[in-house]
This record gives structure tokens, sequence and C-alpha cells, in this order.
């Protein structure tokens, strides 16, 4: 058997040269990065969860998770284009569920095991009691929340301050963004970005517009800077990404 020799020798080292060449494979650990970035937004993790117990509409959907319909099916379809769900039509309803692979399998019960894992008081209460666990915030500071956050979703193009949100939706900023952060796991910085590559990314491979539009389409008044956090964000220029794709 041939063996690659690393500069520390630790003992018996005969599969090094097997490990080597999957780690030279670079094109089938970006697919499985991919998969797992589609599942990178809480709101995503359970939108998937769910589905894979049911099959829904978007307006459906919407009413459980609480959301705008635009909102939802912003979340559907990165989580179609990965395989990871289907849709099927019938009349005017498009109804979604969990595809029926072995990657979607997995993919639910690792998340049944890490919930099981690292959320042991939650199920071990979710075991006596069928009642509904109230929030840790009130409700109206929630529905403020989801209110700013379907507003945000709504014009992805426009750049607001927290204290302009704070402002519209009468509510402290330093509050506003404790509970926005609390509902959707992000900051709301962090977040729009994360919608905003997205959205951008769409316009790439659906859309003929330039580089210049579509950073302005996000948000971004200069190309550079909406190079720049693609770039970060995707690890690709927006150039490179729509050529690759």
């Amino acid at each position: 058997m041939e063996y690659l020799d690393l500069p520390h020798f630790h003992g018996e080292q005969e599969n090094v040269k097997e490990i080597k060449e999957q780690l030279t494979d670079i094109e089938h650990f970006q697919i499985v990065s991919d998969v797992f970035r589609h599942l990178s937004d809480p709101t995503r993790i359970r939108i998937f969860w769910m589905l894979c117990h049911c099959e829904e509409c978007v307006i459906n959907i919407s009413a459980l998770m609480e959301m705008s319909s635009p909102a939802i099916s912003h979340h559907l379809r990165p989580l179609k284009d990965s395989g990871l769900i289907t849709s099927r039509r019938e009349g005017k309803e498009v109804y979604y569920k969990a595809a029926d692979t072995e990657q979607s399998r997995l993919l639910h019960l690792m998340i049944e095991k890490v919930m099981a894992i690292t959320c042991p008081i939650h199920n071990k209460r979710a075991e006596h009691s069928t009642e509904e666990h109230p929030t840790q915030y009130p409700p109206e500071q929630v529905e403020i929340a989801r209110k700013v956050h379907d507003y945000l979703m709504e014009n992805i193009n426009t750049r607001c301050t927290i204290e302009s949100l704070a402002k519209r939706y009468l509510m402290n900023p330093t509050t506003l963004k404790t509970v926005f952060k609390g509902i959707y796991g992000n900051s709301i910085a962090a977040h729009m970005k994360e919608h905003r590559m997205e959205q951008a990314a769409k316009l790439l491979l659906e859309t003929q517009d330039s580089i210049a539009q579509i950073a302005q389409s996000v948000g971004y008044d200069s190309q550079s800077k909406f190079t720049a956090a693609f770039k970060n964000y995707f690890h690709t220029l927006p150039t490179e990404y729509r050529k690759s794709h």
C-alpha cells in the first residue's frame, strides 16, 4: 500500500492517503456546505421541520409561522432549490412538503436529535404538557418585531436604521433589537444581510441585470460595497457566481 508521509508520525496512518484524496474533492464538500447554508436560518429550519411532518400551502404555512406570505416564499425558494422540499400544484394552490429523499430524512433526523440533545429541558416539559409555552416577550412586542421584519422584507432595497424603525413602530430601539434577535436568531443587520445576499444571488441567476443594478435593488448604493459583501457571504465574486451557476 502506498503511504503518504506527514510531517509528524503518530503511529498507524494507513488511511491517510485515502483521507487526503477525499479532502481534495472540494466540490463535494461545497455541495454539503451549500445544504447546511440553506438551513443556517432558524426560520428556515422551522419551516423545513414542519414540512417533514405535513404538507401545506403558503397561506397555511404563513399562518402557522405567523409571517407574511412573501416572507415565507422567500424561505421556501432556497429549500426547494436545494432539493430538500418539493411542491405540487392543485388548481391555484401550491402545496409544499419535505422531499422523499435520504438527504431530507437524514437532515430531519439530525434536527430532531440535536434538539433532543441541546434542549433537554424543553423536551422533558413537552413530554408532560401539551400546553403552549408562553414566549419570553410580551405579545405586543412580538407582533411589532414581526411587522418590522415584514416591512424590511418588502423594502429590501431600502436601508433603514434601528432608530427610524423604532420611531415608525413606537418601540424603544434597544428593546426592538433584543426582541427581533430573540425571535429570528440574528440581529436586524445580520438577518437583512442574509436576505439581501440570497435575493442578489437569485437576481444574478434569473435576470440579465448588471451588477450595479442588482446592488441597488438589494439596498447597496455602492457596487464595490455590494461586491465585497457578496464575496464575504458566498466566497466568490458576483460575476463568478453568475458564470459558475
